[in-house]
Formats: structure tokens, C-alpha cells, sequence
């Protein structure tokens, strides 16, 4: 019936139903019009027309002939596709004559054998002048079994995805950088590449796809390899058209540092922040700060404010805020608008949002763009404010803050009050300093409760905690209040994992210098004691830092070393298996004696709670073998048969006796290893110092036996 259109599907399957779909929505409701009234002239007319225009809009083309061939009109459809692949071919556009042919290669030459030459023509036209074009065709096999056209088009695929990596082509590899390559080996089916710091390196074919990107002339990283002077020329005497070309070549929006990597050896470092700012200030460049600050290149810089105020409008409030302060400065009119719609938002909204609204004024204040009649300023958000600590709180900018805790000071008769309570909800240390030095003079007895607080508790406010364990490196006020509770929550704190995201600023406090060595000076004789103990029992510090603060603390207190430690001689097995029950007992024990606290203390009443008291008294004595163990695991040495003098006996040594025909073997060793049902002696007892310092020959009785010294030896 005419009118009525068949689409001819020659396979089944939902790739080919999508490629229908794209066809169909391809044809203008026109031209849909024109087939349906067979008013064919017409639609000759509209396909020259757009043949004019658009070439390569392949979809317009194909689904318009497979509508003529729906409707009978099979010969008008060959001599259409047969004016379009005449003009492809005249203007040398192979590549989209490529795409024809695979698309509709069926409509215009009606045998695979026919289809397969025109194909090859195109990659001729395309590459044949490429050193290894020949080779590739043969190393796909495509001059092979013309009649199998599917097949065929897999060799296609295959050539085109090798076909860039010819001898002379540019590349670039993750870890190597720009090469180019230098052989195609069709035999080992392999290219070699040289690349700056790697020459003749080996890639096969297959991998070559996934390991190699091809680099077109104009791409930055082939500029770099080819021509570097030019770049470095480019950089000084035009940051913004430098990082144009950076941006085109990747194709997307690059990070800064992304753009900092590709421009390496182009810029220096000592001239990358001068570069960078001239650079990324040009009004086509703008920035995206959804998921990470990255920065795209725009046609003009009126693409480029459009761009940013679509964003603008799609913005969270405080997102405005840091795309005005980002962007406000980039044209005079573009940022006096961004600034009435924020002055508009903080009018309506200042009573749900003080904060940000305190920081929206403070930032078009600043920029001269205040309106004068704004009614969102520190009077109303600060000076007349039932709770000014809401608008304090919401501040997330530092210098805002900082000003706004100046304002409080000139608007308010009770700053002093509104300071102490925001004590505990503050966490920048250069705000808490602001607090101390605002609070000390007049309100010192609130200030020192609050500190006092955060040593007992640091759990409760990490963030403060930190802040106080660093004022105290540079304040010995701090250093003087709880020296000994001080320590104790430092060293107790490193192994908290609420404590985790602040350990780099915990961890230098402990160093030489800092705040723990230099609190050990405030500590009593009586406290010194619990330092020490501390100090051993603490999980989160190195053995070195261990020892420095355990040596710093008897030169401050001698009486703690009254008694000499003395070295523990041991085999190194002993010193392992020492070592290992310390780490089950620190990564093992106590984590579970902890949790079985915790479950406890969670069963009600302590004073009645067996499980939590015999918890605890497991605590206490973990707590002491560990700090025993590590007491010990510091004093031991171990012994070495290589280096055992066994002129005489001594420790380390085995020692042969002889009595007529008795015989007895005794191996004198460290307390560790003793074993006297083995006679392996601790060198500490009564018979083995009995027998130290005894020679081959010595008499050596033992047990009214009257031995000799037979032989000494190392013990192994």
C-alpha cells in the first residue's frame, strides 16, 4: 500500500532495533510527510541540499535511502547513496565513506567481492601513503576471503586499531611518556618504540592498543617531545594560549595538577605559580567544582559567563559563595550579578542561615559591591542577635571568622560569655588561639575549666585536645596545668582511631623539642614515676622516641636510675619468641581484654559487676607484663657462637665435665633459655657463676663429684 514504509532488518537483535530507531528519529517529520504523499522530487531535493550542508550525517542519509527501499523506491535509493559516495570520494573524506559502506556498502554495490575493493580503496585513500600500510593489510590477512564480508570487517576494525602505531608515529605509554616508533615487526607481530628514557622498547601488537595512545601533530605531549623550545617560548609569552593547547589535546577538563604533569619540563617549578595564575585568570578558561577543581577552555567569554552562571544558578548558597569569590573578579558586570542574586538569597534567608549570610556580606563588602541597603550585616547577625552563636558556628571561612569574632567584641556588651561558649564548638587552632588570648585576662577561671575538660576527656573533643597539645610546645602555661595527665592523654590518644585524621599534627609532638620532652620538666619526683611508667606502657610510640623521652626523664630525675638495669644475655630464638608474645599480647590481648571492658562496663552497675571487675584486673596485669616485656626486650643482647671466646668459660659457652668415668654437659646461657632438667644454666645461678672463669684442666666439683673442665665450646 503506498505510504506504508518496511524497513528491511537483515539480522534480528536489539543492536539492530536501536539502529532502526536511530534511522527513523534521523528523518524530519518532512520528509516522514514526503514518503508517505511518494512525493519523491521533493526529498531528491532535501538530500542535496543536506548533502550540501552535512555530508557526514550518515544517519539522515542511510535511514532516508532504507525508507525509499521500504516504500519500492530501491533504484532512487542506489542513485542518492551513489551522488553522496561520488562527492566523498571527490572531496578524499575516506574515512566517512568508510562508515557509508559499512552502513549501507549493500545499496550500493550488490556482491561482497564488489563491497570488499571499494573498502580497500578507502583505506588506501586514507593511509596508503603510511611506510607500512602494505604490511598491515597482510598481517590482518584483508586481502584474504573477499566473499566473507562480516569477516572482512573484523580485519577492518583489526587494521584500523594498528594502523596508527606505523613507523614515525607519535605515542604515549603511562610511566614513559612521548616515544615514537621505530620498527614494525609483522613476523614477531611487535613494534619497537623509543621513548626518552627507555629505548627500543617492546610492545606486541595486541597489547598495543591498550598500552599506547597515538598522538596526534598538535598534541601537547608530541609538541613537548618534537619541539620544547617552542612550548617554553609559549609559556612566557602566552600562559592562557599554552594552556588552550594543554586542554584541546586532552579533549576534556583537566585538573591542575593534570595540567602541571603534561606541562613538566615546560615549566619550571620556581616559574609554575606565576604561569598559573596568568594562565587560568583568562576570561575563556573556567572552572568546575562539582567533584574536584578542574578547568575547561570556552569559545568566547561570553560562552564562558553563560557557562558559569548556568552553574551559578544551579548552586547550593555556599557554592555561589566560592564561585563569586573565584569568579567575581572575571568581568566587572558579570560579577556585580552574581553579587545582587547572593545579596538577595542572605536577605531572605539570614534568619535560617546567619552564617553563611555573615559570610556573603563580609565577601561583597570587601569587594565593593554591597548593596546600601543590605539589612544582613553584623548589626542584625551579631549585634542584635537573641543567639549569636549560630551565626559563629555557621562560618566556615577563616578571615570571615576572624572578623566576625572582632565584630562581636565592638557590637556586644557579653562577648566574654559568647567566647566561652564557643570554646567547645570550635576546632581551628588559630580561632582557639583568638578564644585564649580574648578570654585569659578577664575570664581565666572559665578558660582553664574548659581545658581541664579536654585533658580529662580528649575523646570528647579531638580537635581541642590537639589544639592544646600543640599550644603547649610554645606555652608553658599549658605545659604547667596537668603535665603528668597531659602526657598520659598523649600518648594514650595516638592509638584512638577517633584520633586518626589528627595524628599528623600529634605525631611531631613527641619529637625532640616539643611539647612531650618539654613538659617532662614540670613534672613532681612522685609524677615521674607515672611518667615512666607511661612512657613504657605507651603502644603508639617508636622504640627511638621511647628511649629519648625514657633518657630525657632521668637526667631530670636521677633517682629514677638509683638501680642500674643490667643486659639480659639471651640466644636470639629466646629474644623472638619474647618479642612475639609482646605482639600477640599488644594486637591480640588487649584489644580483647578492651572490648570485654566495653561489654562489660555496658552490663549496668560497677560496683556490682564481676565481669567488669575481673576485666579490669586482667587489664592491670596485661598492662604490666607488657611493660615489663618491653622493659626487658630493651636490655637484651643476643649471643653469637661465631663470636664466643671459649678459651674459658663463660656465658654462651658449653662446658664438658670428667670425673673418672662420669661425664656431665652443661650449657650456660641467658635466663630465657635456661632449662636445668637439660643442665641448660641461666648464667645468674649458683652453679653456672660457680663455673664461669674456669680453663681446660680446672677442677670443678660438683655434688662432692670431683669434676674436671674436659672441653668448653660455643654452645652451637
Amino acid at each position: 500500500m503506498p505510504g506504508n514504509i518496511t524497513w528491511p532488518s537483515p539480522r534480528a537483535g536489539p543492536a539492530d532495533d536501536l539502529l532502526l530507531f536511530r534511522l527513523l528519529m534521523a528523518i524530519s517529520r518532512e520528509i516522514q510527510g514526503l514518503l508517505a504523499k511518494e512525493q519523491f522530487d521533493s526529498i531528491e531535493d532535501h538530500w542535496l541540499a543536506r548533502a550540501g550542508e552535512a555530508p557526514e550525517d550518515l544517519d539522515y542519509f542511510v535511514g532516508v535511502a532504507r525508507a525509499l527501499v521500504g516504500t519500492g523506491e530501491d533504484g532512487r535509493a542506489r542513485f542518492l547513496l551513489g551522488m553522496l559516495d561520488a562527492e566523498l570520494i571527490g572531496a578524499g573524506r575516506w574515512p566517512i565513506r568508510l562508515k557509508l559502506l559499512e552502513r549501507a556498502g549493500s545499496l550500493l554495490f550488490p556482491t561482497p567481492e564488489e563491497q570488499h575493493t571499494e573498502i580497500l580503496a578507502c583505506l588506501r585513500g586514507s593511509y596508503g601513503t603510511s611506510p607500512g600500510f602494505e604490511g598491515f593489510l597482510q598481517a590482518v590477512r584483508l586481502d584474504k576471503a573477499p566473499q566473507d564480508l562480516p569477516k572482512t570487517w573484523e580485519k577492518v576494525e583489526r587494521f584500523l586499531s594498528l594502523i596508527p602505531f606505523d613507523v614515525g608515529s607519535v605515542v604515549w605509554m603511562e610511566g614513559k611518556g612521548a616515544g615514537r616508533v621505530t620498527e614494525v615487526n609483522l613476523g614477531l607481530d611487535s613494534l619497537k618504540i623509543d621513548f626518552e628514557k627507555h629505548k627500543g622498547l617492546t610492545v606486541g601488537f595486541r597489547a598495543a592498543a591498550k598500552l599506547l595512545l597515538p598522538l596526534s601533530p598538535g598534541h601537547v605531549l608530541r609538541r613537548k617531545m618534537e619541539d620544547k623550545a617552542g612550548l617554553v617560548a609559549l609559556a612566557e609569552q602566552s600562559p592562557p594560549e599554552l594552556l588552550r593547547l594543554v586542554i584541546e589535546s586532552y579533549g576534556r577538563p583537566l585538573a591542575a595538577g593534570e595540567v602541571r604533569t603534561a606541562l613538566e619540563g615546560v615549566v619550571s617549578e620556581s616559574r609554575w605559580t606565576t604561569f598559573w595564575a596568568a594562565a587560568r585568570k583568562h576570561p575563556q578558561v573556567v572552572a568546575d567544582n562539582k567533584t574536584r577543581q578542574a578547568y575547561t577552555w570556552v569559545a568566547s567569554s561570553a560562552d564562558a559567563h553563560e557557562t558559569l552562571w548556568r552553574r551559578f544558578e544551579l548552586a547550593g548558597p555556599r557554592e555561589r559563595l566560592s564561585l563569586y569569590r573565584k569568579e567575581g573578579d572575571r568581568d566587572p558586570t558579570f560579577g556585580q550579578r552574581m553579587a545582587t542574586a547572593l545579596a538577595e538569597w542572605a536577605s531572605e534567608q539570614a534568619d535560617q542561615e546567619p552564617g553563611i549570610a555573615f559570610e556573603i556580606w563580609f565577601a561583597l563588602e570587601r569587594g565593593g559591591r554591597l548593596p546600601a541597603d543590605a539589612d544582613f550585616g553584623p548589626e542584625q547577625l551579631l549585634g542584635a542577635a537573641a543567639e549569636p552563636v549560630t551565626a559563629l558556628r555557621g562560618i566556615e571561612d577563616r578571615a570571615t571568622k576572624e572578623r566576625a569574632y572582632g565584630l562581636t567584641r565592638d557590637l556586644r556588651a557579653d562577648w566574654q560569655a559568647i567566647f566561652v561558649g564557643m570554646l567547645s564548638r570550635e576546632d581551628d587552632p588559630k580561632m582557639l588561639d583568638l578564644l585564649a588570648e580574648s578570654l585569659l585576662p578577664t575570664h581565666s577561671v572559665e578558660f582553664w575549666r574548659f581545658i581541664d575538660g579536654v585533658l580529662g576527656q580528649p575523646h570528647k573533643n579531638p580537635p581541642a585536645f590537639a589544639w592544646v597539645a600543640e599550644r603547649a610546645h610554645r606555652d608553658e602555661t599549658f605545659r604547667a596545668r596537668n603535665p603528668l595527665r597531659l602526657l598520659q592523654q598523649l600518648f594514650a590518644v595516638l592509638v584512638d582511631g577517633r584520633f586518626t585524621p589528627l595524628r599528623p599534627r600529634l605525631l611531631p609532638l613527641l619529637e625532640s623539642g616539643s611539647t612531650a620532652p618539654r613538659t617532662l620538666a614540670h613534672l613532681s619526683v612522685d609524677h615521674a614515676l607515672q611518667a615512666e611508667e607511661a612512657i613504657q606502657r605507651a603502644a603508639g610510640l617508636e622504640a627511638y622516641q621511647r628511649d629519648a623521652l625514657t633518657t630525657a626523664l632521668h637526667l631530670r630525675f636521677p633517682q629514677l636510675r638509683a638501680v642500674e638495669d643490667e643486659v639480659i644475655y639471651s640466644t636470639p630464638e629466646a629474644i623472638a619468641a619474647r618479642r612475639e608474645e609482646l605482639r600477640a599480647l599488644v594486637q591480640e590481648d588487649l584489644p580483647q581484654n578492651r572490648k570485654a571492658i566495653e561489654e562489660a562496663r555496658a552490663m549496668g552497675d560497677l560496683r556490682e559487676n564481676f565481669e567488669y571487675k575481673s576485666a579490669r584486673q586482667r587489664h592491670e596485669y596485661l598492662s604490666s607484663r607488657q611493660a615489663k616485656l618491653e622493659r626487658e626486650l630493651t636490655l637484651a643482647r643476643p649471643l653469637d657462637p661465631a663470636r664466643i671466646d671459649a678459651s674459658e668459660v663463660r656465658i654462651g659457652t658449653r662446658v664438658t665435665l670428667a670425673a673418672g668415668g662420669q661425664e656431665r654437659v652443661i650449657t650456660i646461657l641467658g635466663p630465657w633459655d635456661s632449662k636445668p632438667e637439660e643442665d641448660v644454666l641461666a648464667y645468674e645461678s649458683e652453679l653456672a657463676q660457680s663455673l664461669i672463669g674456669k680453663k681446660v684442666g680446672d677442677p670443678a666439683p660438683i655434688g662432692g663429684i670431683p669434676y674436671r673442665v674436659e672441653a668448653i665450646t660455643p654452645w652451637r
